[in-house]
């Protein structure tokens, strides 16, 4: 990757701002704290108030794969325009959304996908380490093991395309340990699974966590160390002063440091592309509420066809202003993907789509017991890698883009982040990543 530029003075930095106070963003100020840089993380709103919260809380390091894929082009136009579907255009016009679409299109082809896998597979096999050392640095939030997760699919012959993904991410290097049940052996293991559960996948080596309360406890790492997190801070641009970063908030706020992260989740082109990043980020959002889990899965569990996860949840924190409801006990299920502008209001046609597309797998669940419905936007960039290293600055770094695998590669890529901001060496493992690609 590239070290400090010529003329920049050749030491650490001794602090940062990081905008963004989501998973990649905290994880980045804590990976720069453990190298004694001082750090101050600033929101918009407040912690974990985009994707970072209601996502479905898999660590599948297994499932992330680029989103881009040829499976995509066939759903097809009509597909792609119904809210009915797992994957929803809205029709509106929208130039910026056009041309990202051009982009993701070119990028749905066999061999683009195994360019990009052969970039995931190497972040994929570190993932977990990186919570690892979280957790041994102080992050109480735990992560838990989904020994086995479960892949549910009407058919075999509907598993298919699933396990020859699967094989292709074991081709790419990643190890990928799973055996194949059929239905019965399926709902003998997931009571709650109907009869219309055919065949399924019994994925091992997996984890996953209330995502919520992780980012809350990452963040009350963060804060115990040291670090300042400003919330309700806009940032509206970034001026680079040559031996310093200067962060202007919409208020007239202005905070300086050495370097700058932009963790901004969809808002990231914004106060990126003056520094030279041209690679688009679009919203592709996704939707999710919690159940009480009677007649829901006990164990996470994913209805590939149906785009629908669920995911079993243990008492959380939830975010400021939100009523607290009791998630013990409770399952959250999240699913779709929606290519529109992050500040749009939320579709609830969209979430009827998930209810609509789980109902059939899961007879037992009450869905009329909804409660934290929740939409927000995860940052997709066009060929499914994330964006994460330096800018045209030496001085302003990014680190976003991961779309649907924020949570799962946000600790590792705040890791390899921090270390090539302080050493000044990308590893090798960010190079694919580069944000000026």
């Amino acid at each position: 990757m590239t070290t400090h530029h010529r003329g920049d003075v050749r030491r650490p930095p001794r602090s940062a701002i990081l905008v963004g106070a989501g998973m990649a963003g905290l994880a980045t100020a804590w990976f720069l704290q453990e190298a004694g840089v001082e750090v101050t993380v600033v929101d918009r709103r407040h912690v974990a108030a985009g994707a970072s919260w209601g996502n479905a809380g898999w660590l599948s390091p297994a499932l992330a794969v680029p989103l881009p894929e040829p499976g995509a082009l066939r759903l097809g136009l009509r597909t792609l325009l119904s809210p009915a579907s797992p994957l929803y255009i809205p029709p509106r016009a929208d130039a910026r959304l056009a041309r990202f679409l051009v982009s993701f299109s070119r990028n749905c082809t066999s061999r683009r996908w195994r360019v990009a896998m052969s970039a995931l597979a190497p972040l994929n096999r570190k993932a977990l380490d990186a919570y690892d050392e979280l957790a041994r640095g102080g992050v109480a939030e735990p992560t838990r093991p989904s020994d086995p997760s479960l892949i549910a699919f009407t058919t075999e012959a509907a598993r298919v395309p699933f396990v020859d993904e699967l094989n292709a991410v074991r081709a790419a290097g990643q190890r990928v340990d799973y055996d194949l049940l059929s239905g019965a052996e399926a709902r003998a293991l997931e009571p709650a699974l109907s009869e219309r559960t055919g065949a399924a996948v019994r994925l091992h080596g997996q984890r996953f966590l209330n995502p919520g309360a992780y980012v809350e406890a990452l963040a009350g790492a963060v804060r115990e160390r040291g670090g300042k997190i400003v919330d309700g801070l806009d940032v509206t641009r970034i001026r680079d002063h040559g031996s310093e970063v200067a962060v202007l908030g919409s208020d007239g706020t202005e905070l300086r440091a050495d370097v700058a992260v932009l963790a901004n989740g969809a808002w990231l082109n914004r106060l990126a592309a003056p520094f030279g990043v041209r690679a688009p980020v679009q919203s592709g959002r996704g939707y999710s509420f919690t159940l009480p889990a009677d007649g829901l899965p006990t164990r996470p569990t994913y209805f590939a066809a149906q785009r629908v996860v669920c995911t079993p949840l243990s008492p959380g924190v939830l975010p400021p202003g939100r009523a607290k409801s009791k998630a013990a006990g409770r399952v959250r299920v999240a699913g779709m993907m929606e290519f529109t502008a992050p500040g749009r209001p939320a579709d609830p046609r969209r979430v009827q789509a998930v209810i609509d597309a789980a109902r059939p797998m899961l007879p037992g669940a009450d869905w009329s017991r909804r409660t934290d419905t929740w939409a927000g936007p995860r940052p997709c960039t066009a060929d499914g890698l994330p964006l994460v290293g330096p800018t045209r600055s030496p001085r302003v770094h990014v680190c976003g883009g991961h779309g649907m695998w924020g949570i799962a590669l946000g600790p590792l890529s705040g890791k390899l982040l921090a270390e090539a901001i302080v050493t000044g060496q990308g590893p090798a493992e960010l190079a694919p990543l580069h944000p000026l690609r």
